[in-house]
């Protein structure tokens, strides 16, 4: 039976062989979403332009909340949860259908030679180029609202590259552990909607209480959204202690779970 690498060399190395497949596989995805819609792509656009009204008024109108206490623009409001909402779109969608990546290409196990561990990477690339939509209209209201956004957006690259790959090693090990457990996909949506609200998305993170705070920060996207945001919109630098542990963190969490998936995946073709 064949063996898998599970080198941290063999991580970087497969991307790349299989970099083209990447490519395609990726632009195929992004398409086939879409595929017979009438708008197309243009619901890149309309779907986080429509949660974000939905969310900018409960919250900042019937909940009250606010980022700033000498503020009461509902613009301000709406930049700072969406540059929250972007890092937490591309997390929940790429790690909402890790656990049933295999599941769903039985083909790819059974029947045709193919490099599994990419499934994860072209899940997470679509994932990216919403985001990078979301993106793009965020800087476009910024634009047209406050003018030109601080030059402290230019080391959002530094934050969110570490985050793709701590989202990697999760997709992996949650893509292997789907094979063997079926349940893991039920847990996986409760987990991300939990998330979404124990993560300062909706609220800043002075609005707890001091003793509950800290906790805040064993979430793994609080320290994420909290350093996109601040070099997005409140013109901050990043806090670089903290991005080199984060990083060091995301390095073992992605080989890690590609170490896992690599263990495991002799096994998927008996199970399926």
């Amino acid at each position: 039976m064949r063996s898998f690498s599970v080198s941290p060399i063999e991580m970087f190395a497969s991307l790349w062989r299989n970099r083209e497949l990447i490519k395609a596989s990726a632009k195929r995805e992004v398409l086939g979403r879409y595929r017979g819609s009438f708008l197309g792509l243009l619901w890149t656009f309309f779907n986080p332009l429509f949660m974000l009204a939905v969310y900018t008024f409960v919250f900042s109108v019937v909940f009250k909340a606010r980022w700033n206490v000498e503020s009461d623009s509902k613009t301000e409001f709406a930049l700072v949860l969406f540059a929250g909402l972007i890092v937490f779109n591309l997390f929940g969608e790429t790690i909402n259908r890790a656990a049933s990546l295999v599941i769903n290409n039985p083909n790819y196990v059974k029947k045709v030679v193919f490099p599994l561990e990419i499934l994860p990477v072209v899940t997470l690339l679509s994932a990216l180029f919403h985001g990078m939509i979301s993106l793009g209209v965020w800087f476009l209201a910024h634009l047209i609202f406050f003018g030109l956004p601080h030059a402290t957006v230019l080391y959002l690259p530094l934050i969110i590259l570490p985050f793709l790959l701590f989202v990697l090693g999760l997709s992996w090990g949650l893509a292997s552990l789907g094979v063997f457990l079926r349940d893991v996909s039920q847990f996986i949506g409760t987990l991300i909607t939990v998330l979404m609200f124990m993560t300062p998305i909706f609220y800043p993170i002075t609005a707890l209480p001091e003793e509950f705070r800290q906790w805040l920060y064993y979430n793994p996207l609080t320290p994420v959204v909290e350093q996109a945001r601040d070099v997005l919109y409140w013109g901050k630098p990043p806090n670089f202690f903290m991005l080199g542990v984060y990083t060091l963190v995301s390095a073992v969490v992605a080989w890690l779970g590609f170490a896992w998936f690599q263990k495991t995946r002799k096994g998927f073709a008996d199970v399926l």
